[in-house]
């Protein structure tokens, strides 16, 4: 008998072997190609796209030609095609993160900066006094730690200021460590983490630090743009990478995988993106939910690991874990899986007030892209 099982097993790997690559093309037809790399031939005089993005820019906007300047700069050093789709996609993210301001004021940062060093100072259990002390040293500018708090509008200031606790005073180290907590500035809002590991290429002189770049207008228009466009997907509508600018790469595609291995399971997951638990070699939520389809897939525990793994490439897509979900779903509902699903994400964040989500911002993100759209002159490709 157990011979028999095992032919069978055979015998639904090999057919689901044979489902794989039509299924997978099929679904990239469906998607689309929309990806980001360079393309060959492609050739945009920088007069004319400048020109155009003066044109979209609201007129209300301070500097129009600055910004155009910058944004032009960084789609050539990037070598990112400048269509009116990529060129309105960064304009509609710019005006939902900052409304144009390169340094956009944040309400209520100086008790939102207070609040975090009193979490600190509570998880450390030192007491207030001890902190107040050390915010009434006087800092590098000459005022004291507490002055420059009351006065602090912006994250480019905030951050100045934790770097300077940090560094000059003991006490600074002791809650902080070398680690500055505001972790995304400038006019697109892009993580320094993010902007610190793609800076090989970055075309200016850097002032002092990455971190630096991405509060001026320049490093954070081109990094915002990395993030935004630096990666090939195969999505069929912008909408998607919006989303994954706030989730992070490929977010919206891995929402629509664990979708499917929902289906499959029968589990419900939260589609969030993360395949895997960052950071821990422990199996996650989505881990777990394909290690029971296990038998169906002929893969084992190492594989599906190995594969999970690159959650955040476009190689995802051609491992046979990938292949073979969508496969076993295309036979279980008769039709393909979307390549795509919007993130169900809760943003949690200090400066957030309201119930938002990855979604909510995607959508409003794709109201002012569809308007910049409707605008673009089409003297662009």
């Amino acid at each position: 008998m157990q011979w028999m099982k095992e032919t069978k097993h055979m015998q639904e790997v090999s057919t689901l072997r044979a489902w794989r690559w039509p299924v997978i093309a099929l679904a990239m037809v469906l998607a689309g190609c929309s990806t980001q790399a360079p393309q060959p031939g492609f050739e945009q005089r920088p007069a004319t796209v400048k020109e155009a993005l003066v044109s979209l820019i609201p007129a209300n906007a301070e500097d129009r030609d600055g910004w155009a300047t910058d944004i032009t700069a960084a789609f050539a050093a990037q070598n990112l095609p400048a269509t009116r789709e990529n060129l309105c996609a960064t304009l509609a993210v710019t005006e939902q993160e900052s409304t144009y301001s390169g340094d956009p004021v944040v309400p209520n940062l100086s008790a939102i900066a207070r609040q975090e060093i009193e979490r600190r100072a509570d998880a450390l259990h030192l007491p207030g006094f001890l902190v107040n002390a050390g915010l009434n040293l006087e800092s590098p500018t000459g005022e004291t730690y507490n002055e420059r708090l009351d006065q602090v509008t912006t994250e480019r200031e905030m951050s100045e200021i934790f770097e300077d606790f940090i560094s000059m005073a003991p006490l600074g180290r002791q809650l902080f460590g070398s680690l500055n907590p505001v972790h995304t500035g400038g006019p697109m809002q892009v993580s320094v983490d993010f902007a610190e590991a793609h800076a090989d290429n970055y075309p200016y002189p850097i002032d002092g630090s990455i971190r630096h770049e991405v509060f001026t207008r320049r490093g954070g228009l081109y990094f915002g743009i990395a993030h935004l466009l630096g990666y090939p997907a195969h999505y069929d509508d912008m909408i998607y990478r919006f989303a994954d600018f706030n989730a992070g790469w490929y977010a919206s595609r891995n929402a629509a995988f664990q979708a499917a291995v929902s289906q499959l399971s029968g589990i419900p997951l939260a589609l969030d993106g993360d395949l895997t638990i960052p950071g821990s070699r422990r199996a996650g939520q989505t881990e777990l939910a394909v290690r029971t389809l296990k038998a169906r897939l002929g893969m084992d525990d190492d594989d599906i690991r190995e594969a999970l793994e690159q959650e955040k490439s476009l190689a995802f897509e051609r491992t046979a874990l990938y292949e073979a979900v969508y496969s076993l779903a295309m036979q279980q509902e008769g039709q393909p899986t979307p390549y795509a699903h919007l993130p169900g994400i809760q943003l949690d964040s200090p400066k957030i007030t309201r119930n938002l989500t990855t979604a909510w911002f995607a959508q409003r993100v794709d109201a002012r892209y569809q308007d910049c759209l409707s605008r673009a002159p089409r003297t662009l490709p």
